[in-house]
This record gives C-alpha cells, structure tokens and sequence, in this order.
C-alpha cells in the first residue's frame, strides 16, 4: 500500500501546530496556575512574560497551518 505524500505533509504539519500549541498553553498555565497553586502573588512582569511566550508560541502553531497543502507540488 502507497502512502499519500500530500496526506502525510499535511498531517506532520498538523501534529507540529497542535505541539506547539499545547507548548503555550502549558506556558500560559503554568505562568498563572503555579503562583495561585503556591499561594504567591503574581507579579506583573512575570505573568506577562509567561503569557507572552505561551502566545508567541501559539502564533507560531497559526503560522505552520500556513504550510498546508492543497495539492501535490511537482
């Protein structure tokens, strides 16, 4: 049985951007769930910091959906 190139580029892709999404996410998280967890209070540049790594790495999750294909290049 052949595999599709096509399917398996777009579905690598996929995989990366759902990685790199959950990667923020748990960058996001953590900034927030860990000082509530420890009973810390949140700093403001902390917090920021952590949120905006978490959302880089989302965007960069957007940016590599980009990269699927429609059809099969030659």
């Amino acid at each position: 049985m052949q595999r599709d190139p096509l399917a398996c580029h777009n579905e690598r892709m996929k995989l990366m951007a759902a990685f790199l999404n959950a990667v923020g996410i748990g960058l996001i998280a953590v900034g927030v769930l860990r000082p509530l967890a420890e009973g810390v209070t949140v700093t403001g540049l902390s917090l920021f910091l952590w949120v905006a790594v978490g959302l880089v790495f989302h965007v960069l999750a957007l940016y590599v959906l980009r990269y699927l294909r429609k059809e099969a290049s030659i």
